[in-house]
């Protein structure tokens, strides 16, 4: 549904060139959630401003529905037009929820569809439909200072929704929210996703938002994407930065000849007592270093670190047992080096695109 390939965005900052986007490849399959995370700096507002051609790119294009909207930027009147009709089928929800103070929660869902030329009657029903869909139906006449953030942030996500789009893009919606409200705001983009097939772009700087709703999602950094792939995917990839950051585990080995794993748990495997099964098959004592789990997309997803006596020699056995019961099993300290100092089996952290 979206795609980005090549995509540059270099802005002049003060007589000086300032990349935000070097080069960015992105696929967003129709109908997924697809969240982008970063620190800040890291590209993703100007990314997500460039997909529907707020901010003009550089270089490189996006193509989004199968339309090529790089093509039809500063192309003449008709192209303009094209443009414009593009953007229509692609709502947009901000973090400071920007609505008009002077209109009621009506008039501003309903000022798209003035924009669009729809009629009065057809734009008053739309706009309580809508605002049914979010659950306010009951705030048509309030005023966005009558308002909680969270409502707010509804009457955003309903004006985005007035020109029936394809696409949803999220610019850090729930940053400016507590933490139960933003719990309400994901689960609704989840729901308005999956009951109305909408594809949704959201970007974020917060991990939860990533492990609640998104089923694929991209790590910037310096305007690149550095990792990206379905969570299920990532969490199942040894050496994954975004697996890492999901599911922190910490622990350390507490002294030599001590082999510490990574073991990720997914679909089945999860639950088993397959650790317990280890312990009492190779007879063993294993010392649990840190864990984490949690429910990802339906699925119970967790990690755990695990400290096995002895040097990674004698412990090749118990870690193929681990990799045979369909556990990710990934020495993090212990392993011994491969070429170039390298440990072995141990790939590449960055820049890598997970098989969907």
């Amino acid at each position: 549904m979206i795609t980005t390939t090549g995509l540059t965005k270099v802005y002049q900052s003060r007589g000086r060139e300032v990349t935000a986007l070097d080069g960015v490849d992105l696929h967003v399959r129709e109908g997924e959630v697809y969240g982008v995370i970063g620190q800040s700096g890291a590209g993703k507002s100007s990314l997500i401003r460039c997909v529907n051609l707020l901010e003009r790119p550089t270089a490189g294009t996006v193509t989004v529905a199968g339309q090529d909207l790089t093509a039809l930027a500063g192309r003449g009147r008709r192209a303009g037009k094209e443009l414009r009709e593009a953007r229509s089928r692609i709502g947009m929800v901000f973090q400071h929820f920007n609505l008009l103070a002077s209109r009621t929660v009506q008039g501003n869902i309903e000022l798209p569809l003035e924009i669009l030329g729809v009629s009065g009657q057809a734009r008053t029903r739309k706009a309580l439909e809508l605002l049914d869909l979010v659950g306010l139906a009951d705030k048509a006449k309030s005023y966005p200072g009558q308002l909680s953030g969270g409502q707010k942030q509804r009457v955003g996500i309903a004006r985005a929704l007035a020109g029936e789009p394809k696409v949803l893009l999220s610019d850090e919606a729930t940053s400016a929210l507590d933490p139960e409200t933003t719990r309400s705001i994901l689960q609704l983009l989840r729901d308005l996703n999956q009951e109305l097939g909408l594809t949704v772009l959201l970007i974020t700087h917060e991990m939860d938002v990533v492990k609640t709703i998104c089923d694929s999602a991209a790590l910037m950094r310096n305007g690149r994407v550095v990792e990206s792939g379905t969570v299920t995917g990532l969490l199942a990839t040894p050496g994954s930065e975004l697996a890492h950051e999901l599911f922190p585990v910490g622990g350390t080995a507490s002294g030599p000849d001590r082999t510490v794993v990574d073991v990720t748990f997914h679909g089945e495997a999860a639950a088993r007592p397959v650790i317990s099964q280890l312990s009492r098959t190779y007879n063993i004592d294993i010392s649990i270093l840190g864990a984490a789990m949690d429910t990802v997309g339906g699925n119970q997803i967790g990690r755990m670190r695990i400290e096995l006596p002895g040097r990674f020699e004698e412990n090749v056995v118990p870690i193929g047992f681990l990799r045979e019961q369909g556990l990710q099993a990934e020495v993090v300290d212990g392993e011994p080096a491969g070429p170039a100092g390298i440990p072995a089996q141990t790939p590449a952290p960055h820049s890598k695109e997970v098989a969907k």
